[in-house]
């Protein structure tokens, strides 16, 4: 049962991928060929990161001249906030019951 986050797990499941992204929320706005530089990999595999980055919504590029200028869109990240917080709320709750089992059985 697809949700609307697994386009963004599947697209930074991808440690290349999560290396983009994350280069360009700390460093900011980058073009293909700075981003290629430090990638370890060919130009057109960094485009093809991006792409899947972009149609995600985690990243969004616009025309500069001749050049793709790339950008994180960090607040794409908000669906994972809330799954995450549920999750950690489920995990409590059934951390908390192990650990009043586990102080009954002591008794």
């Amino acid at each position: 049962m697809p949700t609307l986050h697994d386009p963004i797990f599947r697209s930074l499941s991808d440690p290349t991928r999560r290396a983009l992204f994350e280069r360009l929320c700390l460093e900011g706005e980058q073009t293909v060929a700075a981003l290629t530089e430090q990638a370890g990999i060919s130009q057109p595999a960094v485009s093809k990161h991006l792409r899947i980055l972009k149609e995600a919504g985690l990243v969004s590029g616009r025309q500069a001249g001749r050049q793709t200028r790339y950008t994180a869109r960090a607040e794409a990240l908000a669906p994972l906030v809330g799954w995450t917080r549920a999750m950690s709320g489920f995990w409590d709750a059934k951390l908390d019951g192990l650990e009043d089992l586990l102080k009954r059985m002591d008794q």
